[in-house]
């Protein structure tokens, strides 16, 4: 049986909205859902209260990219869908960059829908990628770094005591 996922990797290049989209395109397709992560200037949750994002650094554990594909294949494999595609960055980006995007094609939207849904949850709770959050007063904040216990690892990891 071949895999519906058409795309999962962790990259330090700009993402493209359109090349995802016309990996989870074709002619049975009647839907496609998709999910564009931006880095925004600011954080609601962060620490810094009141002081603006200015870039984020996205460092990603070797096993990024497996356990991404894994997620993804896990998800198609539950929803009715034609076709998944997923990409994270790594590395330093901007306000306005992309910073993450999910596609998935089905025949109808609930699926395609449900699955992009699915999916980003999925990635946000399991793939062990973490940001590091300058603000425009020069502090920084590590974000993420709970996603280390799905890699198995005990090694330390940026930002933790020991790296």
């Amino acid at each position: 049986m071949t895999s519906v996922v058409r795309a999962a990797g962790v990259t330090d290049a700009p993402l493209s909205v359109d090349r995802l989209l016309a990996l989870v395109s074709g002619p049975e397709v009647g839907g496609i859902a998709l999910f564009v992560g931006v880095v925004r200037r600011h954080d609601p949750v962060s620490e810094q209260p009141g002081d603006d994002v200015v870039s984020l650094d996205y460092t990603g554990h070797p096993t990024a990219a497996v356990v991404l594909r894994r997620c993804a294949e896990d998800v198609a494999a539950r929803h009715e869908v034609l076709a998944v595609a997923v990409e994270h960055r790594v590395g330093h980006l901007e306000v306005g960059d992309l910073a993450v995007v999910v596609a998935a094609g089905a025949v109808h939207r609930g699926a395609a829908l449900a699955a992009c849904a699915e999916l980003i949850e999925t990635l946000k709770a399991e793939v062990p990628i973490w940001k590091e959050q300058a603000f425009l007063g020069g502090d920084t904040e590590w974000v993420g770094l709970g996603t280390a216990e799905s890699t198995g690892t005990t090694e330390a990891h940026p930002g933790e005591p020991g790296s």
